[in-house]
């Protein structure tokens, strides 16, 4: 029998981890990011960039997880991490860059950490990816260097919370 939100077994658990998005405007991946957030238990998102929409098209991919999941508007990328780096926080992107390393060889640890993940087009800002202490990528093996955020973001997750069990 396939089992639905009402009687699977599934132990609540957050993790010491924000996520950070650095100007995704995209309403369905909003929404998507908030269920994701929801389902690794993550701390909290923080939007950078102004106003996030609201409205159908982000509740209905969020369902309803926009009322369980923390989230802050800030306008500054270098403020928002200063803040976390004072705070404790050890910084990743996650961005293909030429010194990013795999996630399927990185370490995480059990400290608090802030996964910035970018825009729609332009990916992680050159602000954001200065001020991180690592950044990592995603291997991808066919013709395209790259995949959505919503996607991207719940791989790392996964990896991330995988190994902070």
């Amino acid at each position: 029998m396939q089992l639905t939100h009402y009687n699977t077994t599934f132990k609540k658990k957050s993790h010491p981890i924000v996520l950070v998005c650095d100007h995704i405007s995209n309403a369905p991946n909003i929404g998507s990011l908030f269920r994701t957030a929801d389902a690794f238990g993550i701390e909290k998102i923080i939007f950078i960039g102004g106003p996030i929409p609201t409205g159908r098209k982000m509740t209905k991919t969020s369902r309803s997880t926009e009322k369980v999941v923390p989230y802050e508007i800030r306008e500054n990328i270098e403020e928002t991490v200063q803040i976390l780096k004072s705070s404790g926080y050890e910084i990743i992107s996650l961005e293909i860059t030429d010194n990013s390393r795999p996630l399927s060889s990185s370490k995480f640890h059990k400290h608090p950490l802030a996964l910035i993940v970018g825009d729609e087009n332009f990916g992680v800002s050159n602000e954001g990816l200065n001020l991180s202490d690592s950044v990592i990528h995603i291997d991808m093996f066919g013709q395209n260097s790259s995949m959505n955020v919503v996607q991207a973001t719940s791989i790392a997750l996964y990896e991330i919370t995988k190994q902070l069990m």
